[in-house]
């Protein structure tokens, strides 16, 4: 018998992080969605939220999954890579890219992946989908506890405290990025817009080192923060500003005159594209207030896009956090 996994439920930005009667919470992870499934013949598929075939990419989980599953079963979770102290999404993107052989195999010896299983959707060729959330998250326990599952794969807290989900939102430092919401009645509903997220958000300063658009009227503003050599190191990029921002900006911005530290230096669109912008260096001395979430790259740049907070007048752009800090 063949089966196919659920489309991955999408996601509903909430406003506060106060965990909802009747729900239960669960650590949002920086990593990549993904739904593994271990079928009755053998063949095991691990598949992202977008439906692209992973298997081959991660084989220490595929290899896993043919060990420790049970036949016709599938588990819905994030994969992770740890570095040191923290979740390396930066790895996880690198894994990807090698896809097959030798390469993927060198790969989960350097980087190995976990897989932090927050569902169960088929177990042991019974569709679970139609079952409510707190009856397959109880069906999921017993199957870590009972068969038992050990590395890679790991069974992602849910609670229904309010105090320990507020709690798991001190470890954004090591790649924490939310709340996930579930309602305790809820089917798994493929498509749907099920859960509620919240998403760690701070505010923090940055160097405005150059624009989209003219210093006059500028769209987006493309931000920077000093190393500890000295060099002005990007570090994210706005999204399009309101024309109250823009007004504020174009009497604080002032064009580049002589040599620029982004002088030559190119800059894509970022967030999954990669054209070219058509950018205006300005002189690096306005310090903003943003507010990012706490996803990062390996060196340190904002993944995510920025909003600007206000204008910082009265900060110098020594004041602000190192480029790379966690601040």
């Amino acid at each position: 018998m063949t089966w196919t996994l659920p489309d991955p439920m999408l996601t509903t930005p909430v406003a506060s992080p106060d965990l909802p009667p009747g729900a239960a919470g669960e650590p949002k992870w920086d990593g990549y969605r993904a739904q593994l499934a271990r079928y009755a013949d053998g063949r095991v598929l691990l598949r992202s939220r977008h439906g692209t075939d992973m298997t081959a990419a991660f084989p220490e989980i595929a290899d896993a999954a043919l060990a420790q599953l049970p036949g016709d079963t599938g588990l819905d979770g994030e994969l992770v890579v740890w570095e040191g102290e923290r979740l390396a999404f930066e790895r996880l993107q690198q894994r990807l890219a090698r896809r097959r052989g030798a390469g993927a195999l060198a790969a989960a010896r350097a980087w190995p992946a976990h897989l932090v299983v927050f569902d169960v959707v088929r177990l042991e060729g019974a569709d679970l989908t139609s079952w409510p959330f707190a009856r397959r998250r109880a069906a999921l326990e017993t199957l870590f506890a009972d068969t038992p599952l050990a590395a890679p794969f790991t069974l992602c807290p849910s609670t229904t405290d309010p105090a320990t989900a507020r709690d798991w939102l001190t470890w954004a430092s090591v790649g924490l990025e939310g709340l996930c919401f579930k309602r305790l009645t809820e089917p798994y509903r493929a498509g749907a817009r099920a859960w509620g997220k919240y998403k760690i958000r701070v505010t923090t300063e940055a160097i405005v080192g150059a624009v989209t658009g003219t210093p006059a009227a500028p769209r987006t503003l493309l931000l920077g923060r000093y190393d500890d050599t000295g060099r002005l190191r990007y570090t994210g990029r706005t999204v399009a500003l309101a024309r109250t921002a823009t007004a504020a900006l174009a009497d604080a911005l002032a064009p580049a005159v002589g040599e620029h530290p982004w002088a030559g230096r190119t800059f894509t669109a970022g967030w999954g594209s990669r054209d070219v912008l058509e950018v205006r260096l300005v002189d690096p001395q306005l310090v903003v207030e943003v507010a990012v979430d706490v996803a990062r790259d390996g060196v340190g740049r904002w993944r995510h896009p920025v909003r600007l907070h206000r204008v910082r007048a009265e900060m110098h752009p020594m004041q602000v956090p190192e480029f790379g800090g966690r601040g």
